[in-house]
């Protein structure tokens, strides 16, 4: 379709109390009417936005071998190399390669009894190959955390609330993470799948893609082409804010179809997570909002959860089975009760 999402500008949020408010209600009406849009006006730097995607054809240009040094096979947390239709998205490949990356952090002694996402915890995988990879991600990394919580303070504030009301969750322990992700050309007569449609189960997720396109959003009358827009970033609802809302805001489905034959696409994602120790507690909404609010989605095969961890958990398990019975067989074989089995005799 030909239905323009809505674009907003963050720097409008910081303004004169005038400018603010007519930025807060275009901003509650793209969360809320459409749960995608475009932010510009967020400040990061160009160097860090063209230095993402240098990097990102940098690795994929890499041998195959040397790519496979951090195949995401070798982490317990799912981070690094995932190649072309190795990852699964509503039980079909994508095709896709990418490297996964989340908070830089060691890894946590997990007893017994203890949640099973704890385990979620750990070091990025970093190839030996191309060492600016590290430093280029991190810089983007931060800059994309900053932004996403500025655009959930905001939204705090259109639904009525203090604007510090998520921070509780968002400390140096939050769970952001970055796909870095290459699309290839697809295949004549090969599904046009780069990614199956899905929502994303976060608070918000950030998008930087280049000028190739290929984002689609799930409308009222069908598919809406999330046209590149030049210096944005394009931003959705995650499920987590599905829940806080009671459905005001709604996760939307999404898919990527994959660019032609000789064509090749890039973007940057970056999912802005809470504590994975999070629960999600309804918001208490201005009257006017709470008699819009939809109710959380209930899909056959996609329970939304409120505990952020083991929301996480279950995405990540779906989504990448090889890895999954590596390091996770334990909890694979044990009825999902969010703690760590307790070792067979």
């Amino acid at each position: 379709m030909h239905a323009r999402l809505p674009i907003v500008d963050i720097s409008r949020f910081r303004k004169s109390a005038r400018e603010r408010e007519a930025f807060l209600t275009e901003l509650r009406y793209a969360a809320h009417e459409v749960g995608f849009f475009y932010v510009v006006g967020h400040g990061v730097p160009q160097r860090l936005t063209d230095g993402i995607f240098e990097v990102a054809r940098q690795f994929f240009a890499l041998p195959l071998e040397q790519r496979l040094e951090i195949e995401n096979i070798r982490s317990p947390q799912f981070r690094g190399y995932t190649g072309t239709g190795h990852e699964y998205t509503a039980g079909s490949p994508d095709r896709r390669e990418q490297i996964d990356i989340g908070p830089e952090r060691e890894a946590v002694p997990v007893r017994a009894g203890e949640p099973a996402w704890r385990r979620l915890i750990g070091p990025n995988q970093w190839p030996t190959a191309l060492p600016q990879l590290r430093e280029a991600t991190l810089a983007w990394q931060a800059e994309a955390l900053r932004v996403s919580r500025e655009v959930l303070r905001a939204l705090a504030v259109a639904l009525g609330q203090d604007e510090g009301y998520f921070d509780t969750w968002f400390d140096d322990e939050a769970s952001a993470h970055v796909k870095i992700i290459h699309y290839p050309g697809r295949d004549v007569g090969r599904s046009d799948q780069g990614v199956g449609a899905h929502k994303d189960y976060g608070y918000l997720a950030l998008l930087q893609q280049d000028e190739v396109g290929g984002l689609q959003v799930q409308g009222p009358q069908g598919w809406i082409d999330a046209v590149p827009v030049p210096g944005s970033f394009v931003f959705n609802i995650g499920e987590m804010l599905e829940i806080a809302t009671q459905g005001y805001l709604t996760a939307t489905k999404h898919r990527v179809v994959s660019p032609p034959a000789g064509v090749d696409r890039y973007s940057v994602p970056f999912f802005l997570g809470p504590r994975l120790d999070a629960v999600v507690e309804p918001l208490t909404l201005p009257p006017e909002l709470a008699a819009k609010a939809r109710g959380v989605s209930a899909e056959a095969g996609n329970p939304l959860l409120a505990r952020f961890g083991e929301n996480a958990l279950i995405g990540w398990l779906r989504s990448h089975p090889a890895v999954a019975e590596r390091w996770w067989s334990d909890v694979l074989r044990t009825p999902s009760d969010g703690a760590v089995p307790q070792p067979r005799a």
